[in-house]
């Protein structure tokens, strides 16, 4: 078996394992963001200015995940690029 091919292969199973990992974390964020907004929604303890952090919070934290996504598929798409150009 060729070298290239073995490392194809190895880089197209980190990958696959990598998307599983971070759809199953998205699943559960969105569960517990559902939980936080409900619990929100429900608390008339926690004052207007509270609550708006706290989504910022989340919504921050969504879009870093997101960044940190698009940064992982461009660099496997550099990797790929590099093993199929040889």
């Amino acid at each position: 078996m060729d070298n290239k091919q073995i490392a194809r292969q190895m880089i197209q199973f980190n990958k696959t394992a990598f998307d599983t990992s971070f759809s199953t974390l998205s699943m559960i964020y969105e569960q517990n963001q559902k939980m936080v907004e409900t619990f929100l929604a429900k608390t008339p303890g926690i004052p207007d200015d509270g609550k708006k952090v706290i989504q910022d919070w989340m919504s921050s934290y969504r879009n870093g995940c997101n960044d940190f996504k698009k940064l992982v598929d461009d660099n496997y798409a550099k990797v790929t690029e590099y093993f199929d150009k040889e």
